[in-house]
């Protein structure tokens, strides 16, 4: 049976690879292998949202909550944002994208997205008609080129998708720029990933209250540790939200994600500490590979960073397959649309990873 059309000419998104993979390919121990590839929280879950697991596991013959009002309230206070600006996603931010695509986008329509930047975007799009037209970041100033987003706007435009910090650059995008875009474009949806703003202790939050074209995507998947568990959340004006909840599935959050995010936002303690850790992972990983003259590696806001390879010798995946057989996994991004075969990208881990990583980068190297 042949599927859609559109689903006959996709390809399939390319996710980092697992410990688990690693560890049988290369006959390696798993709890030994370093993951730098998929810029999750290496110092694992708040023990409060583990405990809170625990206690509820009784419990999960029940429906979860539909409302999910108690959990909107606490995003809400974090985000310092009204609880009627809060929507939840039972998938991490992934469900929070196809929910939008699903509320405003026609077939037929267009959506902007700049290269290099997460692919997700146009992964889920495309499922529903919409065609990506692609603007661009300029990786010799490490900034995003705005007058290229000007440019790509077009009359079936529908979405223009911001990543900031950008994934896989690491670089911020300035309010003032992203409030231009909106009030030029007031029929165009702005959609603000920003995934990694507690690294950059930047956020956008406050534009949602000037304008009601622009959404800002979140999840609990990187400084708040729950990859696992799945949970993201979007901002926006009222309106939008309540256009959304007409779409959302019901139950996508699960009764165990339900309460890990809940005790995960009340443990102050455990957030801060992760942001801290993470800051200084980054700047420890950025100093010390700085001084290797043969990488390119570029100043993130994030919990990664980018690396050009150029000038070692190697492209992307015969480095990265260099550092698996040793139990270190990273990114090739050779995948990511706007990058050639010299780029990879590594998040941070715990500092005696981080030093581990740097030994034998610089011993595979040399």
């Amino acid at each position: 049976m042949k599927p859609r059309r559109i689903v006959d000419e996709m390809d399939s998104y390319v996710p980092g690879r697992s410990q688990d993979e690693i560890a049988q390919e290369f006959n390696l121990k798993k709890d030994e292998i370093i993951k730098l590839g998929s810029n999750e929280n290496p110092w694992g879950p708040s023990p409060k949202a583990m405990e809170a697991i625990k206690k509820e596991i009784p419990s999960i013959n029940r429906y979860p909550e539909s409302q999910l009002k108690e959990l909107v309230s606490e995003m809400a206070r974090y985000s310092g944002v009204e609880d009627s600006q809060v929507i939840v996603g039972g998938d991490g931010a992934d469900e929070i994208i196809d929910v939008l695509a699903k509320t405003f986008i026609d077939e037929g329509d267009e959506f902007i997205v700049p290269l290099p930047s997460y692919m997700y975007y146009e992964y889920l799009l495309q499922q529903y008609g919409a065609r990506p037209v692609y603007a661009k970041w300029d990786l010799d100033k490490n900034e995003l080129d705005v007058d290229s987003i000007f440019e790509a706007i077009g009359e079936r435009t529908k979405m223009i998708f911001l990543c900031s910090p950008n994934n896989p650059t690491g670089t911020l995008i300035q309010k003032d720029v992203l409030a231009d875009i909106a009030s030029k474009n007031p029929d165009i949806l702005v959609v603000v990933d920003e995934a990694y703003f507690e690294y950059s202790e930047v956020t956008n939050k406050d534009l949602i209250n000037e304008f009601n074209n622009i959404f800002i995507i979140r999840t609990m998947s990187k400084v708040l540790g729950l990859a696992g568990m799945r949970i993201g959340y979007g901002l926006a004006c009222s309106e939008i939200i309540e256009y959304m909840h007409r779409i959302k599935p019901v139950f996508s959050l699960t009764r165990l994600s339900f309460v890990a995010a809940l005790n995960t936002f009340r443990d102050t303690e455990y957030i801060e500490e992760s942001i801290r850790k993470g800051i200084e992972s980054r700047q420890y990983l950025y100093d010390e590979l700085s001084k290797i003259d043969s990488l390119n590696v570029f100043p993130s806001k994030s919990n990664f960073m980018l690396i050009g390879i150029r000038d070692t010798g190697f492209t992307a995946s015969q480095l990265a397959l260099e550092l698996m057989k040793r139990g270190i996994i990273v990114r090739d991004c050779t995948s990511f649309k706007g990058l050639d075969e010299y780029w990879i990208r590594i998040s941070i881990c715990t500092l005696e990873e981080d030093k581990k990583f740097i030994d034998i980068i610089k011993e595979v190297l040399s």
